[in-house]
């Protein structure tokens, strides 16, 4: 098969990866994997998710970048942005700006990403700024949506013995996953 493109994929970690790359090489297109998630917290977190998207990778025959940890960068994005829409507007669109840039300032055609493939996310919010990002770099954005795969990606996840986080990866969404599961057993309620 011929004709592909040249495809940077924007990963979030290993789980939501699996069935972008199978759909995206299944289509003959030409990937490489980039890792861009400073808004993984704690640090440990981020290594841990890092670790098993280079572990996933390597699995798949995909070659993966790494961004930098642009901790102070995310926090400065965000921190003006507490309510929970446009929080994760900033933070969407400093990961996928970055994506693109490193796409075009590394000759790929086109770029994607696995957000597209979680139902958590903001679907449409997350094409929007892609298209936008797009146009604005003069690169083609890949979509498709890859939540059709997310079911059957994260039980093929777990069978592999792959981690499969419980939380977005900010602080912000830790926290609101925590005050959702209420006090530990035996314990009441803090005042």
């Amino acid at each position: 098969m011929s004709g592909g493109m040249n495809i940077l994929l924007h990963i979030c970690c290993a789980p939501c990866s699996i069935y972008p790359i199978a759909r995206l090489k299944a289509k003959a297109h030409r990937i490489a994997g980039y890792f861009y998630n400073p808004n993984i917290h704690p640090y440990s977190e981020y290594v841990k998710r890092k670790t098993e998207a280079d572990k996933y990778s390597k699995e798949a025959g995909l070659n993966i970048i790494a961004g930098d940890y642009d901790l102070e960068k995310y926090f400065e994005y965000t921190a003006y942005s507490e309510a929970l829409k446009k929080r994760c507007l900033a933070c969407w669109w400093m990961r996928l700006e970055r994506t693109a840039k490193f796409a075009k300032e590394n000759g790929f055609e086109a770029f994607t990403t696995t957000l597209l493939g979680s139902p958590y996310q903001d679907h449409d919010i997350i094409k929007n700024i892609a298209g936008d990002l797009a146009e604005k770099t003069g690169l083609k954005f890949y979509y498709e949506d890859f939540r059709v795969g997310f079911k059957e990606a994260h039980e093929k996840a777990k069978s592999k013995g792959i981690y499969c986080q419980n939380y977005c990866g900010c602080v912000f969404s830790e926290k609101e996953r925590l005050e959702k599961k209420g006090p530990a057993k035996g314990k009441g309620k803090e005042r």
